[in-house]
């Protein structure tokens, strides 16, 4: 039976225990590849990961016409999110960010086309628009909830003071944001803010951009095309990929101590962290898919959980995640 956790209380919506990302099928890591993507979800729907995540930025617009196909025929089987706010053009080239009511709507048509559906299930903002008020944008969303083009709304990498403000307009069912062994800074104020209001938390990267899965190798990251390798990302340069590559091997063994694979006993960490969590770990591998789904099936006690804490501190982690976060909000 399909493992689920619900997000949300005040506009819940139950999705797959496990979700599964798509953007690295298009745009990102690698030479994308459309039919291993269409492979994958596929396996994803028959082992009961239904939770898809998009967004129209991913290609840009490809993944989400790489999804729509993907599910063409099988709409209700799926709980489908996707975001708008990183505005690109049709060669890539990045715009900026927008919240403006305007492109809200907009950029909704435009992800319902792409889709092929009526209707989004967790519609997301995908990064905080600084020039528009929060209250603005939430209530253009609302809007769409009100036209019955989506069913739950949510916020991407937003501050605790943002989270609050967008929802006092409308309920925020999700919160998306980086969340792993690796990223743990939200555990100060944001996952305290989600959890007073109830708000659910959907963790990207949960395997630290595949670091976590120790398959990650400074002659791996020179393959083509692999933006792990740019300067954007810090953490996997250099002395500081070297670093933090010492800490992947104490998960390691933690995890072959198991019997399990890192990157499970990292997915592990992760849904052990509340029933309100549900994180999407990307793929664009039947292999790897299966894999993180075996983690469902991992039970971490009290102790495996104080010593993969213990194997990686929150401050070791060499490097900021991103290497411009000026996109990130950080309001206050």
């Amino acid at each position: 039976m399909t493992q689920t956790r619900t997000l949300g209380t005040a506009s819940p919506l139950t999705v797959s225990a496990l979700g599964l990302g798509c953007m690295g099928m298009s745009e990102f890591y690698g030479t994308p590849d459309e039919a291993a993507g269409l492979a994958t979800i596929h396996r994803a729907l028959e082992l009961g990961i239904t939770f898809l995540d998009t967004a129209d930025m991913y290609g840009p617009f490809t993944n989400e016409l790489l999804v729509g196909r993907a599910i063409a025929g099988r709409r209700d089987e799926v709980q489908l999110a996707t975001k708008f706010g990183n505005v690109r053009g049709p060669n890539g080239e990045r715009l900026g960010i927008s919240g403006t009511p305007e492109y809200v709507r907009e950029a909704c048509d435009a992800s319902l086309q792409r889709l092929g559906v009526d209707h989004i299930d967790l519609y997301y903002q995908h990064r905080v628009d600084p020039k528009v008020p929060i209250e603005d944008t939430v209530g253009a969303m609302a809007e769409l909830v009100q036209a019955g083009k989506v069913r739950h709304l949510g916020l991407s990498e937003a501050s605790a003071a943002t989270i609050r403000r967008a929802h006092a307009v409308h309920p925020i069912t999700a919160l998306e944001t980086e969340y792993s062994l690796f990223t743990r800074d939200l555990e100060d104020e944001i996952l305290p803010t989600l959890r007073e209001l109830g708000i659910g938390l959907v963790p990207y990267s949960p395997l630290g951009r595949g670091i976590l899965t120790g398959r990650i190798t400074a002659e791996s990251l020179a393959k083509a095309g692999d933006s792990r390798s740019s300067r954007y990302f810090p953490r996997f340069q250099g002395e500081a990929l070297d670093a933090n590559l010492r800490l992947v091997e104490q998960v390691k063994e933690i995890a072959a101590a198991k019997g399990v694979t890192p990157g499970q006993i990292a997915l592990a960490w992760v849904l052990a962290q509340g029933e309100d969590v549900v994180p999407i770990p990307g793929t664009k591998r039947v292999e790897y898919l299966e894999e993180n789904a075996a983690a469902l099936d991992v039970e971490l006690s009290r102790d495996d959980l104080e010593a993969l804490e213990r194997a990686v501190p929150r401050d070791a982690v060499v490097g900021s995640r991103y290497g411009d976060m000026s996109s990130i909000d950080t309001s206050r």
